[in-house]
């Protein structure tokens, strides 16, 4: 490859990663043509995509940003692998591809700065979709604007935050943090039924 198509690689890695909100690195081996096709479909159908290139243009496309620390998990033949939109949803899609074993075997994955470990994505795979996230906070009624425009606009971060519990509370494990609830009120005095209002973080 010449230095022009390599610089133009680079480039183009660099626009993905600076527009992505979740990526993954697997290895990649041994698919068939039907089942690389089909993958990349399925990716597509949740704004995610794969990308191949080499690990020493990867390296240079991800120095000095929040994916950087995926290049320990660089070499030999991987797949990189990036949503532009619902982390939750692209990690629900790579998690169905098990059937492919080690043909498409997760190494690692960065979460809005966060490494994750790939038992941290099964974890992510579990949580609700960004659609069902959307519609709880969509029906906070209580909840100030500014939390919900917040949460809204910040799905990485909010999840980064989930998974950064559960990984401190058992190991990975699969259990959402609970909403508060709060005392009801005297039945003449209750307001029409809502949602508990979501918690903005989780506490280091």
């Amino acid at each position: 490859m010449k230095k022009a198509q390599k610089s133009t690689v680079v480039e183009e890695l660099t626009a993905s990663f600076g527009r992505a909100s979740i990526a993954l690195v697997s290895e990649y081996r041994g698919m068939t043509a039907a089942e690389s096709t089909e993958m990349r479909r399925r990716l597509r159908a949740v704004r995610g995509e794969m990308r191949v290139a080499k690990n020493t243009l990867v390296r240079r496309a991800i120095k000095g940003t929040a994916y950087e620390g995926l290049d320990s998990k660089l070499g030999g033949q991987i797949g990189l692998i990036l949503s532009y939109e619902d982390p939750v949803a692209l990690a629900k899609t790579f998690t169905g591809f098990g059937p492919l074993g080690d043909k498409l075997k997760l190494r690692a994955a960065i979460l809005d700065g966060k490494a994750l470990s790939p038992e941290e994505v099964q974890a992510l795979a579990k949580l609700p979709s960004r659609e069902v996230i959307f519609g709880q906070l969509l029906g906070l009624l209580n909840a100030p604007a500014t939390q919900l425009v917040r949460l809204l606009n910040e799905p990485g971060s909010y999840l980064a935050r989930v998974i950064d519990a559960i990984g401190k509370k058992n190991g990975a494990g699969t259990a959402t943090p609970a909403a508060p609830t709060e005392e009801a009120p005297p039945a003449s005095e209750a307001p029409p039924a809502a949602a508990a209002p979501a918690a903005e973080g989780t506490s280091s």
